[in-house]
């Protein structure tokens, strides 16, 4: 039979800072009990057993200060996210350019990506052509007006003339009804020309109106950033033929980061949104990130497989977003990182203060 090491705890007894912890020590078959005492305020230095892997004290210690917390205040585990934001394109081409990629750091407004298309590059031309020919019917209406006009300012004289001398009987009235006609015919041209010069002005409006829209068509095939943020997949490349409204960049909003965490009926019913919460990062445990409770879900979920749970007898759980503050976001940028994970703490009674371990504090520098 081998003999092998076994380590057990009994029993924790607390003294201030210092604490014992009395453990079993079983080797091969006789039992050993053996005290020992650890700094509490300090990281404990585990105990390695010669045989079997043994649990640390440290992580006794650990899960025993972690069920320390003050009453009114409550903890879930989580994962740091961001607003996602897709660049896509309205229409369909050929992807020319492709000014960033993965990781680069974007601003909104700035131009990502760019798409080529001859074909609307061709309709905005012949869009323009029309404008110019329908600017060259105005003018050619506006001349036939001018001529026009002279003829029926002719005739018009010409009529009245023939309404004197008819009066005094030194025309006949025949003469005189050929002169009306006359009059009336040049009134009648004139007005056909104008109609026409209407409409060429409505061509032009309707060619600009053509040109401005294939133009715009144009512009949006230039992509840029909607937001502040970092690219976080290029999901294609220069050369490549892409589908109107699939997406190129995904880029992600850097200063709206947050934690969703998982709660029980019993805290989430006492949540308030906008009250303070605490985020403590795996990465960097000796920062405390302040946050805000931003959404308390209104229904009630299965508990996703990822999140552990106090109390696995919590089968269905609400769901908690933990805002950072942006103004904090923006100064820190570079720096953050989503999909990290952490532990979010949040406040069931506004009037508990947080412990001296949930203070917020600096990152060091």
């Amino acid at each position: 039979m081998s003999r092998g090491t076994a380590v057990v705890p009994l029993v924790e007894t607390d003294m201030g800072c210092r604490s014992s912890l009395t453990l079993a020590i079983a080797l091969g078959l006789g039992v050993a009990i053996l005290p020992i005492s650890y700094d509490r305020c300090l990281t404990t230095t585990a105990l390695v057993s010669a045989g079997a892997q043994a649990q640390p004290v440290e992580k006794l210690v650990q899960r025993w200060r972690k069920n320390k917390l003050p009453d009114g205040i409550a903890q879930s585990n989580g994962r740091l996210e961001a607003t996602q934001v897709d660049v896509s394109s309205k229409y369909a081409g050929r992807l020319a350019e492709v000014s960033v990629e993965e990781g680069s750091t974007v601003t909104a407004g700035q131009v990502v990506a760019k798409i080529a298309s001859p074909e609307m590059e061709a309709q905005l031309r012949a869009a323009q052509a029309d404008i110019q020919k329908a600017k060259d019917a105005v003018a050619a209406a506006e001349a036939e007006i001018v001529t026009r006009q002279a003829a029926q300012d002719f005739a018009k004289g010409d009529f009245e003339r023939a309404v004197e001398l008819l009066k005094s009987g030194n025309i006949t009235k025949q003469i005189y009804d050929q002169r009306q006609r006359n009059y009336e015919g040049a009134q009648a041209g004139t007005l056909a020309v104008q109609a026409q010069r209407d409409q060429a002005r409505s061509a032009v409006s309707t060619a600009t109106a053509e040109a401005e829209r294939v133009a715009a068509m144009l512009a949006d095939l230039t992509l840029v950033s909607p937001r502040d943020g970092r690219v976080q997949y290029q999901l294609a490349r220069a050369g490549e033929v892409v589908a109107a409204g699939a997406p190129i960049l995904t880029i992600l909003d850097l200063t709206d980061v947050y934690m969703t965490i998982f709660v029980p009926a019993a805290v989430a019913g006492k949540l308030e949104v906008g009250g303070e919460a605490r985020l403590v990062l795996d990465p960097i445990p000796d920062v405390v990130v302040p946050a805000t409770v931003s959404f308390v879900a209104s229904d009630a979920q299965f508990t996703p497989k990822t999140v552990e749970t106090k109390d696995e007898r919590e089968k269905l759980m609400f769901r908690v977003k933990l805002k950072i503050d942006r103004t904090l976001l923006q100064k820190y940028m570079s720096r953050v990182k989503t999909g990290v994970r952490g532990v979010g703490f949040v406040r069931t009674k506004p009037d508990v203060a947080w412990p001296d371990s949930l203070q917020v504090k600096p990152r060091p520098q």
